[in-house]
């Protein structure tokens, strides 16, 4: 593939052999919704998450004009991409790195697989990236007999427990609490005291020692890269933990993977950009390391270095002339800690919709608002558990407030919505909610049939009611007295009032 070609066919985290049909969003989500503990978590973590980030971006008088400038920057990148990637390609090439282009996840997980197995090495170092679980590389690189080591702090919390998976971007054991962590600890990390507790620099200190004797003596690492520079062929990395640089500098080999909307046109443009992110990801005026590769230097960090451009249906995104606005993403998650739907179900359902494999948390491309609009649009909206997706929301425009790069994600999922409608519309047999709507356009489509529908509507209701509550409707209809309760309709309608009032027939008529 090269730059600007069309996207592969091969769609999300596709290949290997066959899954299950992955569950739709409000079936994903009741294991969460059930669990009190999580939901306390996830709430106690979003609200300390978006005070910080009010906080610091109230502190920053020209805040508003930083996120113009970077939906302007990203704007005009997406509308040259193209020409972006092929200065992108030369650049990382005249600085002694390689480049790979993967149409799909498939073809970057057999890339990275023959990279790794050409130095010769059975072990891994991985800084995670979503871009990284999109392509379900550990899954490709287990099969092929390569140990994977996550080197990030929430990775190894959530690898102790082989049923968990991580819940957010940026802190994947967010839905855990110390107490949680120490038991975990405790139990599951090699060296750990049984006593460890939950103080939380006992827990770092016990995490670190076991991290950093899998990072000392690693000669490949995987990452990925929050910005490129065409300009100068650099990668960019931020973290907060540091066991990223570690895993830039420390291995022989360095490969790294992202997807073609991370590309920026100039150094320059990281001025932006490195202060929108820290901000609206972590409520922090800085990342505490920001990192940056431009190919190989003899004698300084790793010899040899690899960058694969993925695409895997960024550029039927692209093409999109409106949809094309997601692909501004920074990753900040900050449209994460403001939406009511994923602060009481956390980042599993959307994972598991997209489908992840149990205890690896690789199946979605993002989680929350913006995977809601990333995932179907990358992958479509034929599939029943994709375009449930584009549901999980309530539209509040919370998250289009707080995206740093004025994504206006309530906008992208209506039109994401309507495509899942006109997909309906083509199926050989109607599903159960568009014939009850034909009926119903055909039902309100003349008078009579309207009233005389009105009226044996209204005696079933009144049937069915007690105490002037429907508590459960039939069929297809139960779904919504699950829920809630539905008031029993009058014994008059309110047309029916009307035309009873003198003179109401006839002002009806005129």
């Amino acid at each position: 593939m090269g730059p600007g070609s069309g996207a592969g066919s091969g769609g999300g985290a596709g290949g290997g052999s066959a899954r299950p049909a992955a569950p739709r969003f409000a079936d994903a989500a009741r294991t969460a919704l059930a669990d009190p503990g999580l939901r306390r978590n996830l709430a106690a973590a979003a609200a300390a998450m978006r005070a910080r980030r009010a906080a610091a971006t109230a502190a920053t008088a020209d805040w508003d004009e930083l996120r113009e400038a970077g939906r302007a920057i990203k704007d005009q990148t997406l509308l040259n991409l193209d020409s972006y990637l092929e200065e992108l390609e030369r650049s990382v090439t005249e600085a002694g790195g390689v480049v790979h282009w993967a149409a799909d996840a498939a073809e970057a997980r057999r890339i990275v697989t023959r990279l790794v197995r050409g130095t010769g090495e059975g072990e891994v170092l991985k800084v995670r990236s979503s871009v990284l679980g999109e392509i379900r590389l550990d899954d490709a690189l287990d099969r092929a007999g390569i140990t994977v080591h996550e080197t990030g702090l929430g990775e190894l919390i959530v690898g102790l427990d082989e049923d968990d998976a991580p819940s957010h971007p940026l802190f994947p054991a967010l839905h855990r609490n110390r107490a949680q962590i120490g038991e975990l600890f405790a139990r599951g990390l090699p060296g750990a005291p049984a006593d460890l507790g939950a103080d939380p620099a006992a827990l770092a200190e016990a995490a670190r020692a076991r991290l950093r004797g899998r990072m000392l003596p690693a000669r490949v690492a995987v990452s990925g890269a929050n910005f490129l520079v065409a300009e100068t062929g650099t990668a960019v990395l931020v973290e907060s933990e540091g066991n990223g640089r570690m895993c830039l500098t420390l291995p022989d080999t360095l490969i790294t993977v992202a997807g073609i909307e991370k590309v920026v046109p100039a150094w320059a443009d990281l001025e932006v950009f490195l202060q929108l992110l820290p901000r609206s990801a972590t409520g922090e005026r800085m990342n505490a390391a920001t990192s940056t590769w431009t190919g190989v230097t003899p004698g300084d960090g790793p010899g040899a270095f690899h960058l694969v451009l993925l695409d895997n249906g960024r550029t039927s995104v692209l093409a999109d002339e409106a949809g094309r606005a997601a692909l501004r993403c920074i990753r900040c998650s900050a449209c994460l800690d403001v939406c009511p739907v994923y602060e009481r179900t956390g980042g599993h359902p959307y994972d598991a919709v997209a489908g992840g494999s149990p205890g690896r948390g690789q199946g979605a491309v993002y989680p929350g608002p913006i995977g809601a609009v990333l995932t179907p649009h990358m992958r479509g909206v034929e599939s029943a558990a994709n375009a449930s997706l584009t549901y999980a929301s309530t539209l509040c425009g919370a998250c289009s407030d707080v995206c740093p790069v004025k994504i206006d994600i309530p906008d992208l999922l209506v039109r994401l919505r309507g495509q899942v409608i006109e997909s309906r519309r083509r199926r050989p047999v109607p599903t159960p909610e568009l014939a009850l709507m034909r009926t119903l356009a055909w039902t309100m489509g003349d008078r009579r049939r309207y009233e005389a529908a009105l009226r044996r509507g209204t005696r079933w209701a009144r049937l069915l009611s007690r105490g002037g509550r429907i508590r459960r409707l039939p069929g297809l209809l139960g779904k919504w007295t699950d829920a809630r309760d539905v008031p029993a309709p009058p014994r008059q309608s309110f047309r029916a009032w009307w035309a009873s009032r003198p003179g109401g027939a006839a002002g009806e008529r005129r």
